[in-house]
């Protein structure tokens, strides 16, 4: 003891002090239990500053402790709750993949049930109703873009010259761009966040939608088209997924139905600009010879407002707090989460409730982004290791869905997807031509057709339309200022005739002898003049690009047959919107399909224009309560960070069905309607059979 320092030994003498301040209360000692023997010193109330010597003892100015001092007998809770601190750090780098998968899975679950308390401790209010507005922006860019091409085509045919391979490619080259975006976007927004890959995808297709517009040449246009459905591909899967984490199990299955509306006001919308703008040759200018910018292309312009409407409400919201969670970002989806519940009581008149949610459970992070230092490398090394980082996180992600747990859900949600969208869309681009199919029937019915007539010094100043003219005489005709429709001249002679400013239209001339005409500013160009003997002719000033002509390339049918084929599916958004939750996903799938097939049969018996338009209708309306049902279960049968991969593979494959029917069904216009028929419902019936051994997920809450 003489060896100590008196410091230290003041310090012993002041902890004794302190264990004889204790008294007796009731029989027991305060700040002593004796069930375990173990000092309880946080039970007891605060004294004056010099007998607290126990928290401060055996420590000095510097907060160093001393070793052999007094500092109290801990208590075995804080011993263990130091070791669960201190444990994971060191045993995380020792324990295999499949452990900490385990742990992160129970997290999940349990994240599971307390967010879907939070939710309904929020309600469903304001900021759900704000959001479905906005999301549902996205969906209607959607719905135009896959009607756009169909309506500009005939129109862009002529305008850029098209072949007919080059129109069919241009009907098929948005699909192709939504089912790569689908897939790439879809998976990025698992990493990423919803809402950064939903304003990338948006602010892609709303750029690229607007410059197709101004493009003149096709492979430019072609491009941009691409590209654009690239872009709002990617929104589809996204859209989903985003709104479906802002809702409870209860409002789920309903609300989700209710925004897959908008794809049907983006069809009506499309339609309707399609029939007030493209027929107005006026709506438009030309920039010397070169440059013309047609109304169709203010058509194209115009259908970028959507998706420029919804870039623009986004900004304006926040993250999926779901998603926030899944990744670590507690305080962030907290501030969110509180958001949502202000917004809502503030709305209701209840201002003063308070959000009693203080701590919400996350995950435990497995696979982390690992920072590059700024010093590491050059600018473009860091951007390719984070670029290669997150596509394989992203193809990770793929092949998740292929694992055991989830391949046979996986592979049954893909086969129904794929059957639904063959058949689909396949029927929805066979309507149209088939319908144009019984038009041409009846034109060329009442086609004119006149024999060895002899026309001598004459002047046509008028339209010859829908005829066919054999072994005709024409000598010092003049054909000035006029236009040929569907016109054949067959075996017949022009001598010294003169034709100028003409314009044609699907107009040949077979087996001809021309001889010492002079033809000035015409279209009349070399591959119209079939087996023809040309003899001493003037060619001055051709006409040059490909001549539009409105009256005929613009069918207001075709719009019609559209926007009745949209507003049809709005009796069936509304009955599966209502029913969604009462009887279940998978009923309606299959109960849908079903009935879809049997819709197609009875187009057996369309011969005419006003049967295939009811039937089209019908098909259009049976079929919408399938499609809700697929976008709700597939955003319910994956875990928050697969679920917009998932739904973008699943839509992928969808789109990929849609490029199949497209072709296959427009092969057969006009030749049989057996095959079309037969094999959409086919397709609906095996779809709609394996839909019904899918799990339901009426009841469960969002993983």
């Amino acid at each position: 003891d003489g060896y100590r320092n008196t410091n230290l030994y003041r310090g012993g003498r002041e902890a004794n002090q302190v264990s004889d301040d204790y008294r007796y209360q009731d029989g027991n000692y305060e700040g002593y239990a004796p069930n375990d023997g173990y000092y309880r010193g946080g039970d007891e109330p605060a004294h004056e500053e010099d007998a607290q010597s126990d928290v401060t003892e055996g420590h000095d100015e510097d907060d160093e402790v001393y070793e052999g001092e007094y500092q109290g007998i801990p208590h075995p809770d804080d011993i263990k709750e130091k070791q669960k601190k201190r444990a994971p750090a060191v045993a995380d780098e020792y324990r295999d993949c499949a452990d900490l998968m385990a742990e992160r899975m129970e997290d999940e679950e349990q994240l599971a049930h307390q967010y879907e308390n939070i939710i309904e401790e929020c309600g469903h209010g304001r900021f759900q109703w704000t959001l479905f507005f906005v999301l549902g922006l996205a969906l209607m860019a959607d719905g135009v873009e896959v009607f756009v091409v169909g309506f500009v085509l005939p129109s862009a045919e002529k305008d850029m010259c098209l072949s007919s391979s080059n129109k069919g490619m241009l009907g098929l080259i948005v699909y192709l761009g939504m089912m790569v975006g689908a897939v790439m976007l879809g998976g990025l927004a698992d990493k990423l966040g919803r809402k950064k890959c939903l304003m990338i995808s948006l602010a892609i297709n709303a750029a690229f939608a607007f410059l197709s517009s101004f493009v003149q040449g096709y492979g430019f246009f072609l491009f941009c088209r691409l590209i654009s459905g690239l872009g709002i591909g990617g929104s589809l899967p996204i859209v989903f997924a985003y709104f479906s984490e802002f809702l409870s199990r209860e409002k789920r299955g309903e609300h989700l139905s209710w925004l897959c509306m908008f794809w049907m006001i983006g069809g009506i919308f499309a339609s309707a600009m399609a029939w007030s703008i493209i027929p107005h040759y006026g709506w438009g200018f030309s920039m010397g010879t070169k440059y013309h910018f047609h109304s169709w292309r203010v058509f194209v312009l115009v259908c970028s407002l959507p998706c420029i409407a919804s870039l623009v409400a986004l900004k304006f919201m926040p993250e999926s707090p779901r998603f926030l969670l899944e990744i670590g970002k507690h305080d962030e989806a907290w501030m969110i989460l509180k958001q949502v519940h202000d917004t809502n009581m503030r709305a209701k008149g209840e201002p003063e409730r308070v959000f009693t949610v203080s701590y919400i459970k996350t995950p435990k992070q497995v696979d982390e982004f690992i920072e590059i230092q700024s010093s590491t490398g050059t600018w473009y090394q860091r951007w390719l290791v984070r670029i290669t980082t997150t596509f394989k996180q992203v193809w990770d992600n793929v092949l998740y869905c292929l694992t055991a747990q989830y391949r046979m859900n996986t592979l049954m949600l893909a086969v129904v997807w794929f059957t639904m969208a063959l058949s689909y869309y396949g029927l929805i681009v066979w309507f149209p031509d088939m319908i144009r199919y019984l038009q041409e029937e009846a034109y060329e019915s009442r086609v004119k057709i006149f024999d060895e007539e002899e026309v001598s010094h004459f002047t046509f100043n008028f339209t010859l339309e829908n005829q066919i003219h054999r072994n005709g005489e024409y000598r010092n005709d003049k054909f000035i200022g006029m236009k040929f429709k569907e016109v054949r001249f067959e075996d017949s002679l022009f001598e010294e005739c003169y034709f100028e400013d003409v314009t044609s239209s699907e107009t040949f001339f077979e087996n001809c002898t021309i001889i010492s005409t002079v033809f000035y500013n015409t279209d009349l160009y070399e591959h119209k003049f079939i087996n023809c003997r040309l003899i001493n002719n003037t060619f001055l000033k051709q006409k040059e690009g490909c001549q539009l002509d409105f009256e005929e390339d613009n069918d207001f049918l075709i719009y019609l047959v559209s926007f009745l084929g949209s507003l049809s599916v709005l009796p069936g958004n509304i009955i599966s919107a209502l029913l969604m939750d009462k009887i279940g996903r998978i009923k309606m799938i299959g109960g849908s399909m079903l009935i879809s097939a049997v819709c197609c049969f009875f187009l057996f018996f369309g011969n005419s224009e006003s049967a295939m338009i009811g039937w089209q209708c019908l098909f259009c309306g049976a079929s919408i309560a399938a499609w809700n049902a697929l976008d709700v279960i597939t955003v319910e049968l994956y875990p928050t960070d697969k679920r917009a991969t998932a739904f973008g593979i699943l839509n992928g494959l969808c789109k990929f069905g849609a490029i199949l029917g497209n072709s296959i069904f427009a092969s057969f216009v006009g030749i049989t309607k057996v095959v079309p028929i037969l094999l959409a419902s086919s397709a609906l019936v095996g779809g709609g059979l394996l839909a019904l051994r899918l799990p339901e997920t009426r009841e469960q809450v969002l993983m």
